[in-house]
């Protein structure tokens, strides 16, 4: 969980995403604290431009270099309690008597609970038209991805990241997915289904759940990613956030000269460009609030719902995905999946 500024920011990432405290700390030669980073932070750098290989030095310039909030070893479990609710952080570096970092605490070591408080939601009713002749007798999401089906990995790492409330949307061949899943405690989970008659959208089937309590994640049920839902949820509370969408960098080359002008004089001249944006990844972290614009009829997509959140001037978050990820929405998308598992590629 300790690196020095030399580390680039991916490997960085790839120190967080192995611990389980969702950051990492700077030190120097001397193992004394310089600055702590957390998922979001490097997060927050992406959606700012920052590349992934860049040194953690230049970080400061997406945004600005921070004092590590830190605790003396011995300190008891309510005064740190304390001082995450005062300072806003998840995360405390604990440290010795000459300073020098031996470990981190997290709100979830100090409430376990606080982990479990994320409920789930996969849409797992599409007929998978693209997929056929696959979907001719079995749901999409059923799909088997090595030796198991899509949806049984997605169950899995919903459990793996503390959630054990999930309800499965279905509609094409439900019987299939109950048969499989029955109620989810041999999974590690508890699933309740929603069967819609008439397709309602990907946030129409929403209406047909009770109002929940806590923070909903809503994943699409073709989606295979490594992404930890748990650094979504610190996110989309670090941000206040009614509605947190992720996003995946995707880059488009230009198959032309790009010209720039300034009136009929051109200022540049850019040959076959490589323009990138962002694009909605299909999992989606709703607040409450977001709850009281879904509706009560009617088909309603999650485009539609964000629309409709801006438009009230409520707060939407993007979360930028730097883990694997595919929509598995076609064959060669399909394909593409099995070759990566079968690489080792992804581990589910």
């Amino acid at each position: 969980m300790a690196t020095t500024t030399g580390s680039t920011i991916r490997e960085l990432l790839g120190m967080i995403n192995r611990n389980s405290s969702g950051m990492a700390v700077i030190v120097d030669a001397s193992q004394r604290p310089v600055r702590t980073v957390t998922d979001g932070d490097i997060r927050r750098a992406i959606l700012a431009g920052a590349a992934l290989d860049i040194p953690i030095g230049d970080l400061p310039e997406y945004f600005p270099s921070q004092n590590a909030v830190t605790v003396e070893l011995g300190m008891s479990d309510k005064d740190m309690l304390a001082l995450m609710h005062e300072r806003c952080v998840q995360q405390l570096p604990v440290l010795d008597e000459e300073g020098r970092l031996t470990a981190v605490v997290t709100m979830q070591d100090l409430v376990p609970e606080a982990a479990s408080t994320l409920g789930a939601v996969v849409m797992a009713g599409g007929f998978g038209t693209r997929l056929r002749p696959l979907t001719s007798d079995v749901p999409k999401p059923m799909l088997p991805i090595g030796d198991r089906p899509l949806l049984e990995r997605i169950v899995s790492q919903l459990r793996d990241s503390g959630i054990r409330e999930v309800s499965l949307t279905t509609h094409y061949l439900p019987e299939i997915i109950e048969s499989h899943f029955g109620d989810g405690s041999q999974f590690g989970v508890n699933i309740n289904y929603v069967n819609e008659e008439t397709p309602l959208g990907t946030a129409g089937a929403l209406r047909l759940l009770s109002s929940p309590t806590y923070p909903l994640l809503v994943i699409n049920g073709d989606i295979l990613t490594n992404v930890d839902f748990r650094r979504m949820k610190e996110f989309h509370e670090e941000h206040d956030a009614d509605l947190t969408l992720a996003v995946r960098p995707h880059e488009t080359q230009i198959p032309y000269g790009v010209v720039e002008t300034d009136g009929a004089l051109l200022t540049s001249l850019v040959e076959k460009p490589t323009v990138t944006h962002f694009v909605n990844a299909g999992i989606y972290l709703l607040g409450e609030h977001a709850f009281d614009h879904i509706g009560v009829d009617g088909r309603l997509d999650m485009t539609q719902l964000v629309d409709a959140l801006l438009a009230d001037g409520k707060r939407v978050a993007t979360f930028p995905l730097t883990e694997y990820w595919i929509d598995i929405g076609h064959i060669s998308d399909y394909e593409q999946a099995q070759t990566d598992f079968a690489n080792g590629v992804i581990a589910l």
